[in-house]
């Protein structure tokens, strides 16, 4: 007896180096990671997949937890379907997670708060090992003084001098929930936490902690510009390459469905 086809919706998990790939959107001129994914889903399922992701990343940049839903009518398990759909997929782009989730879910509209890492190394020349996901820095770089400027960027804020929104944006203003710098070595890492960010924000957030870390701006330099909505001061918005998304939550009550 065959079993029945039923509709699924189902949520994944992404990781993926976003080095050779113009971003995760999909384009008409250029690779994406998203239209990666959507040739081997329609391959997998013998049928055109459409992916909506969490969210865009820039060219660049990369994944531990980029999160993505699609819909298909599929009898297999969540476990078998990211299992053939990596053994389509490059090296560069794998499925850490999938999972069956309730047909209201929107991996998009349903995201409660997303986390970003940007690292950076202290370095006065180049480190091929390291320069694929981090930006170097001239050392010397003051940490008390970044850690001071954090707690500025906590709470609700107008994000404008610190995003390239553009004008199709309804609001510039978002919460910052958590932000932690950590350092190994000559290794710094910047975790931001929020629910939802600007075009360009975290690698500008960044650019601006490094400046007052280099003494290059003073700390009330930021507070001027969260209250102005300019940029006043002229910092590096840092490269891509240094910036990973690391996490999307969502309502667990959302995705809590069987494997």
């Amino acid at each position: 007896m065959l079993l029945e086809l039923t509709p699924k919706r189902v949520l994944i998990r992404v990781e993926y180096d976003g080095t050779s790939y113009a971003g995760w959107q999909r384009q008409s001129n250029a690779l994406s990671i998203q239209a990666v994914i959507e040739v081997a889903l329609s391959v997998l399922f013998q049928t055109k997949i459409c992916l909506t992701g969490s969210g865009r990343t820039d060219s660049g940049v990369h994944a531990l937890g980029q999160t993505a839903h699609f819909d298909c009518v599929t009898n297999n398990t969540a476990e078998k379907i990211m299992y053939a759909l990596n053994s389509l997929l490059p090296d560069d782009i794998k499925i850490r997670e999938c999972k069956f989730v309730s047909s209201d879910f929107h991996a998009q509209y349903s995201t409660k708060r997303k986390t970003y890492k940007y690292t950076i190394y202290l370095s006065n020349t180049i480190q091929p090992l390291k320069t694929r996901f981090a930006e170097r820095v001239f050392p010397p770089l003051n940490i008390e003084l970044i850690k001071q400027a954090i707690t500025i960027l906590l709470g609700t804020h107008d994000f404008a001098a610190f995003s390239a929104y553009s004008r199709s944006v309804k609001t510039t203003t978002r919460e910052i929930y958590d932000v932690s710098i950590q350092q190994a070595s000559d290794e710094i890492s910047f975790s931001i936490t929020g629910n939802g960010f600007l075009y360009k924000m975290v690698r500008m957030l960044v650019g601006a902690l490094i400046a007052v870390g280099k003494q290059q701006m003073k700390i009330d330099d930021i507070s001027k510009m969260l209250a102005s909505g300019k940029r006043d001061i002229n910092f590096k918005t840092l490269p891509a390459k240094g910036l990973c998304l690391v996490h999307v939550e969502y309502e667990s009550a959302l995705t809590d469905n069987d494997k």
